[in-house]
């Protein structure tokens, strides 16, 4: 056994005495190439073409370009780790065509061309950004960057820890397989409607670690689309107040499989670490629930009682009505006699008026005698004329003026 180990170790002093990099280690058999703290300012040249595995951290690469990594055409697992990366540059890494993991963690991206993760044949199914966006400008870059890096096999990827506020509408949407999302420890406090959208294969989404107070309608809403999914939302600082029933309720009714003894309250301080799940509305506060409720249905009782009342007198006046039909069928008749003379004593004072016997009297001799009746007439008849009351005046036929023709003398 020992003489085995011995020839082993010796195996591998020769594996890594092979040609390198300076100021890296190289390991044949496990196929890995390490280049750590040796403040180097760009990927070193020469790495061996077997590496499968190329670790470059704590260095100082501000910029990864296509032309910096052309010789890892057959690396699969590439670390870029706490290197102080800035600038990712159009087609960054279009030469690594068998390139699965990627981790840009502990960097301080500023300058993210969209197409700087397009890869031919989309091989990436990993991603590490963890603590690598420098400002929100970055993460601006970043989702035009997965929109246009036609990522559709990627499977993992860790936004922690990069004090993310908000996420943008539709971020993830150009990732369709995409299974687990790590996004902790950030600031958020809500979840957008179409923050998810089009995720429809994820199985965990990590929300651990931000600034949750609590989950509003909306927030649960969208992650209720993710349907029967594994979400962490513990160790966030919940308050525990009326506002919060609803979240409650949707922890104990929800598909989604939550992390439950992780969600407890941070205030008030007589809740505080007690478990979200299974509070009464009395512990939350919300003394009395229903009291709207029932303000709605005593003001309701009010109009119905108020409508009886007025049926009441409206059926009382229709039965004095009743009672008295006959005098109310006498009395509008009598107002209805009543009108009919006025209006008839208007019309015969209209007729009387516009008479032309007594209005035109022809000319001539024997048109004096007539003038002097018609005269006399006139003034008799006005006064006989109704005055506006109801008394019906009682016709007399005009009699016509004779007059004898002139006698001579």
């Amino acid at each position: 056994m020992r003489v085995t180990t011995v020839l082993l170790l010796l195996f591998c002093a020769q594996c890594r005495s092979s040609p390198c990099p300076a100021g890296c280690e190289c390991f044949t058999v496990t196929r890995t190439v390490k280049c750590v703290s040796q403040n180097l300012v760009s990927v070193p040249r020469g790495i061996p073409g077997y590496a499968r595995t190329v670790v470059i951290t704590g260095n100082s690469v501000a910029r990864v370009s296509a032309d910096s990594l052309t010789e890892l055409g057959n690396v699969s697992n590439l670390i870029l780790s706490s290197n102080r990366v800035t600038e990712l540059t159009s087609h960054s890494f279009s030469a690594l065509l068998n390139l699965r993991f990627l981790d840009l963690s502990g960097n301080q991206l500023a300058l993210i061309h969209p197409e700087a993760l397009s890869i031919p044949g989309s091989p990436l199914q990993e991603l590490n950004l963890s603590r690598a966006l420098f400002n929100f400008t970055s993460l601006t870059d970043l989702t035009t960057a997965l929109r246009w890096g036609n990522l559709q096999g990627l499977l993992r990827l860790d936004l922690s820890g990069n004090r993310l506020a908000l996420l943008p509408p539709g971020m993830f949407s150009h990732l369709p397989n995409l299974q687990q999302l790590i996004l902790t420890n950030n600031s958020l406090m809500a979840v957008y409607t179409g923050t998810f959208s089009g995720m429809n294969h994820l199985k965990l989404l990590d929300l651990t670690r931000n600034s949750f107070k609590t989950l509003r309608v909306d927030d649960l809403q969208e992650l209720e689309k993710l349907g029967d999914v594994q979400i962490l939302l513990g160790n966030n600082p919940y308050s525990c107040s009326c506002e919060t029933q609803t979240f409650v309720a949707w922890l104990n009714q929800s598909r989604a499989q939550v992390d439950l003894e992780a969600v407890r309250c941070s205030s008030p301080a007589a809740l505080t670490n007690t478990r979200l799940r299974g509070l009464g509305l009395h512990s939350l506060g919300c003394v009395v629930p229903f009291q709207p409720e029932l303000h709605d249905i005593s003001l309701q009782t009010s109009y119905v009682f108020l409508g009886l009342v007025l049926g009441f007198v409206g059926m009382v006046f229709l039965f004095v009505l009743y009672l008295n039909r006959k005098g109310m069928k006498k009395w509008i008749n009598e107002m209805r006699d009543a009108c009919r003379d006025v209006l008839e004593g208007y019309h015969y004072r209209y007729e009387i008026d516009s008479d032309p016997r007594l209005g035109h009297i022809a000319a001539g001799n024997g048109g004096s005698a007539a003038a002097v009746a018609a005269a006399h007439l006139r003034p008799s008849l006005s006064q006989q004329l109704p005055t506006d009351t109801c008394m019906v005046p009682t016709e007399a036929p005009l009699k016509p003026v004779m007059t004898s023709p002139p006698q001579s003398l």
